[in-house]
């Protein structure tokens, strides 16, 4: 989840500024970047449980390990919570989870390698430490009053509004891992027909990463249970947005959705006010009760885009998010994938093509039934896994066409082979583990955070 926004403390003085600054994130093509985040577990080796913040071998130690690879803490209440270099950010999720939150970067092969420095530098900080890293979507051991909470004051306010508008809005903060990318587009225009393709294929990309088939030590019946718990964690946040494929619809139109999306907080002098509940509207008109008479500035607003949690997200960029975290090979493959479809305009026109006369309640029935049965799901006389290949087929040429080369003359389609791998077997990485569970783990979760550990 980010932290509060770099943006200058500009006053909102007039509504058109709202659509004018999500606007104001196009750019040409020539300037196009790839940023890619991804979380992880953390984990104590010999118990295998999550480490508290404090302590000898906690995760305020482990952020100042990792420090020591170039990064700059950043402090809240005496605290590190977070570490920065240049565009790029280490932060923490509500129970421990690292994020890296990754530079904005020209080529896959630059964003692989970034994840591969990270990774590195993080095993380095955590051996010492007696710790582990596991990329999953959901813990798969521990239950939820067994998960430590980090010192962020966004977080606890975050902690006492989720249940009161989901059941399952805690686990989402506590026990899941994701990995997204986010894209940059032209205009009004391109930004709206990457969203749409962006928003279709959401469910195919998240059952290609499903990777969380275990809740409390046992299988949960889901192929990605990360994937299920945002369809109980707040219906104002999250979701297919079923808008985005009406008529007319824009950054004037996401913006009416985000004003409409409950506030969690706003940030002063350091500080983050509980406004959970309140209106973004009442701010602008001067009458949010948390700051009576005092009015938004665009940094305000910045922060508040973030608090909304949809399949897709706009902000001056678009954010595609919806799939489990996972091992190295499949931290890169999520950008591949994407990169392949939405940045090359022969396959966004394929992709537009093979998703353009889907109805709402077909959107909303993959997005329902991926979380169970992932490539199995049925879907127009055949399944999830035949849209896959053919999605991946899509991407495999525009990642071609792109003709970005590393320096053994590879292009970018190698990351996508994992992914190739998963669709040609009808598998997902849910069913291996749900394999080894039943065979050569015999009926125990342990032996993941050993043999899936980074």
């Amino acid at each position: 989840m980010s932290g509060p926004s770099h943006v200058v403390e500009q006053p909102i003085e007039h509504h058109a500024q709202l659509a004018e600054y999500l606007a104001a994130g196009g750019k040409p093509a020539s300037a196009w970047k790839i940023g890619t985040e991804h979380e992880k577990f953390v984990f104590r080796t010999d118990d295998l449980k999550p480490p508290p913040y404090a302590g000898e071998r906690g995760i305020g130690a482990l952020l100042r390990g990792i420090a020591s690879c170039g990064w700059g803490p950043v402090d809240e209440d005496g605290n590190i919570i977070a570490l920065a270099r240049g565009m790029a950010s280490v932060t923490l999720e509500p129970a421990g989870q690292l994020e890296l939150s990754g530079a904005p970067l020209d080529t896959i092969h630059d964003t692989c390698c970034e994840i591969a420095e990270h990774l590195h530098c993080v095993r380095v900080a955590a051996e010492p430490l007696k710790l582990g890293i596991l990329g999953m979507g959901f813990q798969p051991k521990w239950k939820r009053d067994e998960m430590p909470w980090m010192p962020k004051a966004r977080y606890a306010i975050m902690h006492r509004y989720m249940p009161k508008v989901g059941s399952l809005g805690l686990d989402m903060m506590t026990r899941t891992c994701t990995v997204q990318v986010n894209l940059d587009f032209a205009n009004e225009a391109d930004m709206v027909k990457k969203f749409r393709v962006g928003l279709a294929l959401q469910p195919v990309a998240t059952a290609l990463f499903a990777d969380s088939p275990f809740t409390e030590g046992l299988p949960n019946g889901y192929q990605t249970y990360r994937s299920h718990i945002w369809t109980d964690t707040d219906a104002d946040r999250t979701g297919m947005l079923d808008f985005v494929f009406e008529d007319g619809f824009g950054f004037e139109r996401y913006v009416d959705y985000l004003l409409d999306v409950p506030m969690y907080f706003v940030h002063r002098h350091g500080k983050y006010i509980d406004c959970a509940g309140q209106s973004f509207r009442d701010f602008l008109a001067g009458k949010l009760p948390a700051l009576p008479g005092e009015k938004p500035t665009l940094r305000d607003w910045s922060d508040h885009m973030t608090t909304a949690f949809p399949e897709v997200r706009l902000k001056q960029i678009l954010e595609m998010r919806g799939a489990d975290g996972g091992p190295s090979n499949r931290l890169c493959a999520l950008p591949a994938l994407w990169v392949g479809l939405l940045y090359d305009s022969e396959s966004l026109d394929a992709a537009w093509d093979m998703v353009k006369d889907w109805t709402p309640a077909e959107h909303n029935a993959l997005r329902d039934g991926v979380p169970k049965r992932a490539l199995k799901l049925p879907f127009r006389g055949e399944t999830v896994r035949e849209l896959a290949l053919r999605t991946l087929e899509i991407a495999g040429n525009g990642l071609k066409r792109r003709a970005k080369l590393n320096r053994n003359g590879a292009d970018e389609t190698i990351f996508l082979q994992p992914l190739v791998e998963f669709a040609e077997a009808n598998q997902t990485p849910a069913d291996r583990k749900l394999e080894l569970f039943r065979t050569e783990w015999h009926g125990s979760v342990d032996p993941v955070f050993r043999e899936f550990a980074y």
